[in-house]
């Protein structure tokens, strides 16, 4: 598996990890999906896995600095789905976790001196499946797979 800034052993580009969550909430409206928008793309949380972090503590870690949802349960275990690479040799890796609030907010982050997305939104999957890139949607499908919803 790629790791955050090693080369490849086919030696071509070095491959960036970053991880994230898809983060399922169940409520009154069923099950939903949290997206965030960074300008006009849609994403779930992620960001890149640091020197010495794991990458399932990585994607923790972005999930509570982008959205302040800090209790997560992964009844699903921690099996992971990557995205081919993209943009400069980068990889996401994306777990799925289960959030029992839905309470989002988009705290600044303190290097940019503004919060790192616009917006946010839950959304069942059909609608979570329209907003998202085509790289992501393999990840979608297999996070509503997994939970049978």
């Amino acid at each position: 598996m790629p790791t955050s800034g090693k080369p490849n052993t086919d030696g071509l580009k070095p491959r960036i990890l970053s991880a994230g969550v898809v983060v399922q909430h169940r409520g009154a409206q069923g099950c939903r999906y949290l997206l965030l928008r960074s300008y006009q793309y849609w994403d779930f949380p992620k960001g890149i896995v640091e020197a010495g972090e794991s990458p399932l503590s990585a994607a923790c870690r972005e999930v509570r600095e982008e959205t302040s949802l800090d209790a997560l349960a992964f009844p699903w275990g921690y099996a992971f789905r990557e995205t081919p690479p993209y943009g400069q040799g980068k990889v996401a890796r994306y777990y799925l976790a289960q959030s029992h609030s839905d309470d989002v907010c988009l705290p600044v982050n303190p290097q940019l001196g503004r919060p790192e997305h616009h917006a946010f939104r839950w959304l069942p999957y059909a609608a979570a499946r329209d907003l998202l890139p085509l790289r992501l949607i393999p990840v979608l499908d297999w996070a509503h797979a997994l939970t049978g919803s």
